[in-house]
């Protein structure tokens, strides 16, 4: 037998023995969540509960094994849980029973990403749209608006206006497009990731009979990770719960951060008749206990401290409040630096002096609140011969747009780089590679740029509309002189921002990234040495970073939302500027309320150290910003201060200027589905 009492804290305990009806578990962050569920699951066993009577809903099939795992190890036996695993997985095992009732064969095809995208490509082909001939929103672009508007229950038109405002122009052709995909799916005998979902919640509406099964079955109803579920998965939950209502929901609103991919905070907020004091309207379970994890097994007092400080402002949330279980050590850091260059600088001496102190490199991290912001960071690792990995996309000189911009520099500083020009028209509609052999085999009798535009005529009529663009392009950067910011400005503000638009999803952040580029370049020598460095870092950087070499010699580089779950002794969170983060624009106090949960997990991953920097000079030139909204909440008794000049960088709160209005954009990267692929079922 399992010493409940001898195993777990007071907290823990009472979930795993009195978590019988609706139950809410508010999980703190580095508060034990998945022990408490390994144990609850234990505990079930051991009660009696036969394991088919038992579903556990978890985010990753990683999540689900690992659990698995520990409570074979609890209970000393092979007992499995038949019903475990992702929201994807439960739903494809029920589906392949009963896909019939939707019209469905039993034997239907999953689709993975890339089969999905190639299915799109024949709806906008099938609509008479020639991506060859004319702009129009990609593939991919169009997998994001439908899987975002099926996962957060919303309309086609509601997704533009929220994230693509520019293509409510057509939302009607894009309507049929979605629906054209429905039909092709059905007619194939295949579902997307999404249709799991869908799908499965529409089996349990449809067919009473089917809901009632497993409504039966499901005696108790677990679920990890409920501040990520989105309006599907949290209805499915409901419907399976409904008979027996043993319902335990663990999460933390506090990290609730990817309303980008359709998570929705008020499925957890909305529980119970206690969420959040700003909400109004019915609670799911209004009677449903509530469970609070706040002992805290990761950080120090000293960085709880400034992680409930902060969070603290929030006004839509569960009040709780983190309690270190070690001691303190030493405060959190606070430095403002001139510019990002010197922010690297300080972060990769002090970095330096981790490792002297036994800090290995692998239990470093520096954070960040979009990928843009680890530019400058990077090329000063480079030139320390320090090893990275880059979390949550690609390393910046890497990165396809900033590939595509840099094209341009180099066909101005070299006539003959065929390289470059071959990238550079082949984004061009109607531009194949026939085209572009034509192009430079036309090149050699030119002398300079100027006289390209007579090259059009070797092309055909189909590549016309391509070419025009090219060359609008191309006269944007012939009109401003030869420095590399001022290029790379004419080419953002020109139609090369129309392509972004309609190929990624995710086309604001590469704005922001090639910004980024923009303002490193201002203090370029010239052209020909910026081209120079950009090269040579990226080289550098295949040829060194990408090596093989231990896990321990490499820091780790990562987004905040990449970071969630992880944790390392030395966090260094960079670019704490107004502006930054929080980002621009925020368009309301939800979104603001989102951003400071971002901080509360950077915060929050840190077990030792944290530090938390920005630069004076930023934005995307030469304007002068101020510390985060955040770091101004923090009491300043609670960080060491550093300051630059011997004065303090804050802003007074007393002095009329703390009423600035932040709107920022929703971060749009990735699609709404959490899958990467079919191994994810």
């Amino acid at each position: 037998m399992i010493d409940y009492k001898k195993e777990l804290n007071k907290e823990q305990l009472k979930v795993v023995t009195n978590g019988d009806g609706p139950c809410l578990v508010l999980a703190g962050a580095g508060s034990g969540k998945t022990r408490t569920i390994t144990y609850r699951v234990a505990y079930l066993l051991e009660q009696g509960v036969s394991p088919q009577n038992i579903l556990l809903v978890t985010f990753t099939n990683k999540a689900a094994k690992e659990m698995m795992d520990r409570v074979q190890t609890l209970t000393g036996s092979e007992t499995r849980l038949p019903w475990s695993g992702t929201f994807h997985h439960i739903g494809y095992r029920i589906l392949k029973q009963y896909a019939s009732l939707l019209g469905y064969k039993n034997t239907f095809t999953v689709l993975d990403g890339q089969d999905s995208l190639e299915m799109l490509k024949m709806c906008i082909k099938q609509e008479g749209i020639d991506r060859k001939e004319r702009r129009f929103p990609s593939a991919k672009v169009m997998q994001s608006i439908i899987s975002y508007a099926r996962n957060a229950e919303t309309t086609i038109e509601d997704v533009l206006d929220l994230k693509y405002p520019n293509f409510l122009a057509i939302a009607e052709t894009i309507k049929r497009i979605a629906d054209d995909y429905r039909k092709r799916k059905l007619d194939s005998n295949a579902m997307d990731f999404d249709d799991l979902l869908v799908n499965w919640y529409l089996l349990l509406l449809k067919s009473p009979n089917v809901k009632e099964k497993f409504a039966e079955q499901f005696k108790y109803v677990l679920v990890d990770e409920y501040q990520d579920t989105n309006k599907v998965q949290a209805s499915i939950i409901d419907l399976l719960a409904s008979k027996h209502q043993n319902l335990l929901v663990v999460g933390d609103d506090a990290q609730s951060i990817y309303s980008f991919r359709a998570a929705d905070i008020q499925n957890i907020l909305a529980f119970s008749a206690q969420g959040g004091s700003a909400l109004g309207g019915e609670r799911t379970y209004p009677n449903a206990k509530i469970f609070k994890l706040e002992t805290n097994y990761r950080s120090t007092p000293d960085i709880l401290d400034v992680a409930n400080c902060v969070i603290a402002n929030n006004v839509e949330q569960y009040k709780k409040k983190l309690k270190a279980e070690l001691d303190n050590f030493t405060k959190p850091e606070v430095h403002p630096f001139a510019d990002n260059r010197e922010e690297a600088r300080f972060i990769v001496s002090r970095i330096l002096e981790l490792r002297d102190e036994g800090v290995e490199l692998n239990k470093v991290a520096v954070l960040f609140r979009a990928a843009y912001h680890s530019q400058a960071l990077e090329m000063e690792l480079v030139k320390n011969n320090i090893f990275y990995d880059f979390r949550g996309g690609i390393r910046f000189f890497e990165r396809a747009h900033v590939k595509d911009v840099l094209a341009y520099l180099r066909i101005v500083n070299n006539l003959d780089d065929t390289i470059a020009w071959s990238r550079i028209l082949n984004m061009q509609v109607g531009i194949g590679p026939a085209a572009v052999d034509k192009i430079l085999l036309g090149l050699k009798s030119i002398e300079n740029l100027k006289d390209i535009e007579s090259l059009g005529s070797l092309l055909p009529a189909r590549a016309q509309i391509g070419w025009g663009h090219f060359i609008a392009v191309l006269q944007d950067v012939l009109q401003v002189e030869r420095k590399p910011a001022e290029i790379i400005q004419a080419v953002i503000q020109s139609k090369y921002t129309e392509y972004l638009e309609n190929e990624y999803p995710d086309y604001r952040e590469r704005l922001q990234d090639l910004e980024q580029l923009s303002a490193s370049a201002e203090k370029a020598e010239d052209l020909t040495s910026f081209l120079a460095e950009a090269t040579l870092q990226e080289a550098y950087t295949a040829q060194k970073i990408d090596r093989v070499c231990n896990d321990d010699e490499k820091i780790i580089l990562s987004t905040i939302h990449q970071a969630k779950g992880l944790e390392w002794e030395a966090v260094f969170v960079i670019n704490l500027a107004a502006g930054q983060f929080p980002m621009d624009k925020i368009r309301g106090s939800s979104e603001m309320e989102e951003e400071r949960r971002l901080f509360y997990v950077a915060a929050t991953r840190a077990k030792k150290y944290l530090y938390l920097t920005y630069p004076l000079l930023g934005g995307f030139g030469s304007m002068t910003q101020g510390p985060s909204l955040f770091i101004e909440e923090i009491d300043r008794d609670l960080i060491d201060l550093n300051t630059i000049g011997g004065e303090t960088s804050f802003y007074d709160p007393s002095d009329g200027e703390d009423d600035v209005t932040y709107t920022a954009w929703n971060d749009d990267s990735g699609t709404a589905s959490f899958l990467k692929g079919l191994d994810e079922l």
